[in-house]
C-alpha cells in the first residue's frame, strides 16, 4: 500500500515552496478540463448564469492572482462550475469542474478538481445524494464498481494520497473519492491523469442516461439538501485561505458565493416540469426533448 500520504495543508505546502513555475503544468491540466467540459456540454442544455459575468476573467488590484469562473445551469443541471484560480508561475493553481444535477434524478454529482500546490493535486469523486450508511443499495449501485480503481490508486507509489486537515471537508468525500497530493508533473503523468479523468466523466454520463426519475414528492427535499451541501463545501473549503491572501476578504466572499450560486440570476431546475402533452406552449419534454411521454416527466 502507498504510504506517502500528504497531510500538510495547502497553505503550508505553498509556504514551503512558493516560487515554482507551474505554467506548463497548468496549461496541460486546463486543456484537459476543457476537453471534459466539452463532453458535458454535448450532453446537457446549459446557459451561463449572468451573475458570474464579472468573474469571466479576473485578478486582484495589482493584476496578480488571475482566474475565471463559468457557472451554468439548465433543465437538468442545477449548478455547474468550470473555473480556475491561481498564480501559475509561482506555484499555485486550482481548477474545478463540478456538475450538480437537478432533483429529477438521484445520480451522484460530478466533483473534479486539479491544480498545483506546487506539486499536482487531484480530486475525483462522485458526490453522494443519499446516506450511504443507510441506503446501501445506492452505495452498491454507484460505488462498488468504482472501488476497484480506487484501491489501485491507493497502491500506486506515484499517486500519493492527500488527506485534508479540515474535518468538515473530509466527511463530504465519498468512500471512493480519489484525493491525491504531491504528484510529480511529467508528460506521462499528465496523460495518466487525463485517462483517469475521462473515465470518471464517461462513467457519470452513463449513469445520467440510465437514471430513473425521482418521485415528485421527494424532489424538494433533495434540492434543499443539494444546495446545503454545495454551499457548505464552498464556504468551508480550506483553500479559501489562499484566495484571501490574493484578493482580500470581500472579493473572496464574492468568489465563494459564485461557486455555490449565492447570487444566481437564473432559476434552479423546476421540481415539476410542465406536462408538454397538455401544454400548448411547448412542443416537447423540457428535460429530454421527447415528443412522447417519458419516465422523467410523467
Amino acid at each position: 500500500m502507498n504510504t506517502a500520504t500528504v497531510t500538510r495543508s495547502v497553505v503550508q505546502l505553498l509556504d514551503e515552496t512558493p516560487d515554482v513555475d507551474n505554467q506548463s503544468t497548468f496549461e496541460a491540466l486546463w486543456s484537459l478540463f476543457a476537453e471534459l467540459r466539452q463532453k458535458i456540454d454535448a450532453r446537457f442544455a446549459l446557459t451561463l448564469d449572468p451573475s458570474v459575468g464579472k468573474f469571466q476573467s479576473y485578478s486582484n488590484a495589482n493584476g496578480e492572482g488571475q482566474g475565471s469562473i463559468d457557472a451554468l445551469t439548465g433543465p437538468e443541471m442545477d449548478w455547474m462550475i468550470h473555473s480556475w484560480i491561481g498564480t501559475p508561475q509561482t506555484s499555485f493553481t486550482n481548477m474545478h469542474l463540478t456538475a450538480w444535477l437537478g432533483p429529477h434524478i438521484r445520480v451522484p454529482h460530478l466533483w473534479m478538481a486539479m491544480g498545483t500546490i506546487p506539486d499536482i493535486f487531484v480530486f475525483l469523486d462522485y458526490g453522494p445524494r443519499a446516506d450511504l450508511s443507510v441506503d446501501t443499495a445506492y452505495l452498491d449501485r454507484y460505488y462498488t464498481d468504482v472501488n476497484a480503481g480506487y484501491m489501485q490508486v491507493l497502491d500506486d507509489p506515484e499517486l500519493p494520497s492527500f488527506v485534508t486537515q479540515d474535518l468538515c471537508t473530509r466527511q463530504y468525500v465519498s468512500p471512493t473519492g480519489v484525493c491525491l497530493g504531491g504528484v510529480k508533473s511529467s508528460p506521462a503523468m499528465i496523460q495518466r491523469l487525463s485517462q483517469m479523468a475521462h473515465a470518471h466523466v464517461d462513467r457519470w454520463l452513463s449513469w445520467v442516461d440510465e437514471a430513473e426519475a425521482v418521485p415528485f414528492a421527494e424532489r424538494e427535499a433533495l434540492a434543499a439538501r443539494d444546495l446545503y451541501v454545495r454551499r457548505t463545501i464552498a464556504e468551508r473549503d480550506p483553500a479559501n485561505a489562499v484566495a484571501t491572501r490574493l484578493y482580500g476578504d470581500e472579493m473572496t466572499h464574492e468568489l465563494v458565493r459564485s461557486l455555490w450560486g449565492g447570487d444566481r440570476i437564473l432559476s434552479r431546475p423546476q421540481l415539476y416540469p410542465r406536462d408538454f402533452r397538455n401544454d400548448p406552449g411547448i412542443g416537447a419534454c423540457e428535460l429530454c426533448g421527447a415528443v412522447d411521454a417519458c419516465s422523467k416527466c410523467v
